[in-house]
């Protein structure tokens, strides 16, 4: 997230893509009808549904699930078509911008029209909307990610962003709601299967820094793995880890998994849920942490598991970071209840057990301090180093100092600081990032330029032109002792560079220069390590619309992707269409959280949102020969299907079904609760809607792709 919840409240309009906010994050609500009131910002709501923040929209935009991107690049083309881009912005600080105009110049609005069922007028009145009311704060969430081609239709709300001149600017940016409290904070710190901590890559000398942070010697890290060519290849990913257990993929170890812990896991968020069961089965060992029973514990239906209680929120404390960048500390309340114990007990008692107890803790005395500290010390590629728990909870102390607006501390112990530092926060006396990409303040002051990674120049192979990646003379943060672009920081500490250097003395003498420590660059329109170098549309695996397969094809079939082959090319299929009419898309509601274990086990939120449910136009529905309220079946082209209440509503089209993910305890027409542990089922149950998702995974990330798949629909 570019910018922060607060800062929405400057946007001059507004356009949320697959992000129903009163549902999915409604405290950030406040923010973005203050915009509205109070700007008169216009609000634009892009989603195959008719949803709650349709309902406060300017404009809906009804879009075919899976073809976002193309949509994007429809603005792109009227927006360059008529001269509304931000010609300055672009000549400045973009890079690739004519391979860009190359690839939108065939995404006419009556070609964007033909893909995404959204009129051509539409598309130019939105584009024009966009164009006279700047600053616009773009905001997506998993509508937009959740696709096979979910890196390039994000990809293209940046550079629509860049194209307008939205990036760097209050009020602007890109601006993605995360889920969970601490989902941004949980991805920093590596809970992927291609990085390290930070972000760091999986070569060795990502692997050789941590070792420094840590303390611990690289030959014993390389030790633990069974090849030493396993620490450089991806692990498998949370969306297919299941296959890596069953073995009917071609797997790239030697051997299928045996055991798993999931710790804190919605287990029943993963798509084709039942073969997730049947990975459950088939495993030697699997281990639970969580405060209630997950559908884990009702669906695994052997003697293999394990459920140790772990304690919430409340009876635990540490620092956790927000959907803005921001560091807090969460307090303890109480202590651990009945036989739960807090994370860091169960950490402890399992690394005591395993016997490396001695590496793990060798930094930490004090619990979770010294967590906070260490893992600051060696991320310094996002600049977690500034942000020291005494910092952070003097910041929660005096929260009544920061401005609402600004979000900066006026006057007090806080002073000067933005709440929460958010990151990157360089040092202990920065007073952390507000808008990323800002060149408006010094480096010191919480300004930050584009960032460089790939060198100083560029030859575009489609052109053979050759183009500067770093920004343009002028084009600096002030103070900067360059005025113009420059590159990372490197050499400062003989054997370092900025990344790596744990003494920070070069993050230190950057910012007293005036710059950045990882130089000052273009935003790149060109992605030259991507099978996309400027992102297109492609049709998702399971098209309704065969007939657009042939002129937007899916990708060749990928090998050795996160330790399996993941099948594109070799999985769309025209013909399927015919038998699995229906777009299926899941989402959801403001009652439940996640994957439900929490929510569905509150009396409280079970009275007021008891039932699964499918959404289904009423025209529909009674073109198949049921009511609203009997029961159906939803069935997925890979033979799983669920019995769910019809709810006829108009939210949806009649060619859409929508699913909320929230509901377990029911697997395919069978009640699981009396496998839930004797007096924990939780006060709802219900199918798993994705149980019916399909079968796809995005090129890059291998997010599954539970927002545009093929279903059936029959009464039951």
């Amino acid at each position: 997230m570019t910018n922060s919840l607060n800062d929405m409240r400057h946007a001059k309009s507004l356009i949320f893509i697959g992000s129903n906010a009163p549902e999915a994050h409604p405290i950030s609500m406040q923010h973005i009808l203050h915009a509205k009131e109070k700007n008169n910002a216009p609000i634009i709501v892009v989603d195959p549904r008719r949803t709650k923040l349709a309902a406060k929209a300017t404009d809906f935009v009804r879009i075919r699930p899976g073809t976002d991107a193309a949509f994007m690049l429809g603005l792109i083309n009227v927006i360059t078509t008529n001269g509304w881009e931000d010609k300055e912005f672009i000549r400045t600080r973009v890079s690739g911008y004519e391979e860009l105009l190359a690839v939108t110049k065939d995404y006419t609005p009556e070609a964007v029209e033909e893909i995404t069922g959204i009129s051509a007028e539409q598309t130019r009145h939105v584009a024009k909307v966009l164009a006279e009311n700047r600053p616009t704060s773009l905001t997506w969430c998993m509508g937009g990610t959740q696709h096979s081609i979910g890196s390039s239709i994000t990809r293209t709300f940046c550079l629509l962003q860049l194209v307008l001149g939205n990036m760097g600017k209050s009020g602007g940016g890109t601006n993605i709601f995360r889920g969970h409290d601490n989902v941004q904070g949980a991805t920093d710190m590596c809970v992927l299967a291609d990085n390290l901590p930070a972000y760091y890559g999986l070569a060795e000398g990502s692997w050789k820094h941590w070792c420094r942070v840590w303390d611990v010697d690289y030959e014993w890290i390389k030790s633990r793995f069974p090849k030493p060519e396993l620490m450089q290849l991806p692990g498998f990913s949370l969306a297919r880890w299941y296959e890596g257990v069953l073995g009917e993929e071609k797997l790239y170890q030697d051997t299928p998994l045996k055991a798993m812990i999931q710790w804190g896991c919605g287990a029943n968020s993963n798509s084709q849920y039942n073969r997730v069961v049947q990975a459950y089965n088939k495993l030697e060992l699997l281990v639970v942490v969580d405060p209630f029973p997950t559908m884990a514990a009702a669906a695994c239906d052997t003697d293999n598991i394990y459920l140790l209680p772990s304690a919430s929120q409340y009876e635990t404390s540490g620092s956790v970071t927000s959907t803005s960048r921001q560091i807090q500390w969460r307090h303890k309340v109480v202590d651990p209840v009945h036989n739960s114990k807090d994370d860091y007990q169960i950490m402890e008692l399992l690394v005591n057990k395993l016997g490396f107890a001695d590496k793990f803790y060798k930094n930490i005395k004090q619990v979770p301090e010294d967590l906070t500290r260490e893992l600051g010390r060696g991320a310094l590629t996002i600049g977690y180093n500034g942000q020291t728990p005494e910092r952070i909870k003097k910041h929660m102390e005096n929260w009544h100092t920061f401005d609402i607006d600004s979000l900066q501390a006026i006057g007090g112990p806080c002073d000067g600081d933005y709440y929460g530092m958010p990151w990157p926060c360089w040092t202990d006396e920065h007073p952390g990032t507000p808008i990323l990409y800002d060149i408006s303040k010094p480096v010191a002051k919480g300004g930050l330029p584009f960032r460089n990674r790939f060198g100083n120049e560029k030859t575009y192979d489609s052109s053979g032109r050759t183009e500067n990646q770093l920004a343009a003379k002028g084009v600096c943060n002030p103070g900067s002792e360059v005025e113009g672009g420059y590159s990372e920081f490197a050499e400062i500490v003989p054997g370092t560079n900025w990344k790596t250097d744990l003494s920070q003395k070069t993050l230190k003498v950057a910012i007293a220069r005036g710059m950045a420590p990882f130089g000052n660059a273009r935003a790149r329109c060109v992605v030259w390590n991507f099978p996309d170098q400027v992102p297109i549309h492609r049709e998702p695996l399971h098209s309704p619309r065969p007939d657009l397969i042939a002129k937007y094809p899916t990708y060749k079939d990928k090998q050795k992707h996160y330790r399996l082959d993941t099948r594109f090319e070799s999985e769309q299929n025209p013909e399927l269409v015919k038998e699995f009419p229906y777009v299926i898309t899941t989402g959801r509601m403001v009652e439940h959280m996640g994957a439900g274990a929490e929510t569905r086990s509150n009396q409280y939120l079970a009275e007021l949102q008891p039932e699964m449910y499918a959404e289904i136009n009423p025209r529909l529905g009674n073109n198949l020969g049921f009511r609203d309220g009997d029961m159906v079946w939803i069935e997925s082209p890979e033979g799983s299907k669920i019995k769910v209440k019809a709810f006829f509503t108009e939210r949806v089209d009649e060619k859409t079904i929508f699913l909320p993910y929230h509901f377990a305890g029911v697997l395919m027409g069978e009640s699981l609760i009396d496998k839930y542990p004797e007096g924990h089922a939780p006060y709802v149950v219900g199918e798993c809607g994705n149980v019916v998702t399909n079968y796809g995974y995005d090129i890059i990330t291998q997010i599954q792709a539970t927002k545009d798949g093929l279903c059936k629909v029959s009464k039951a």
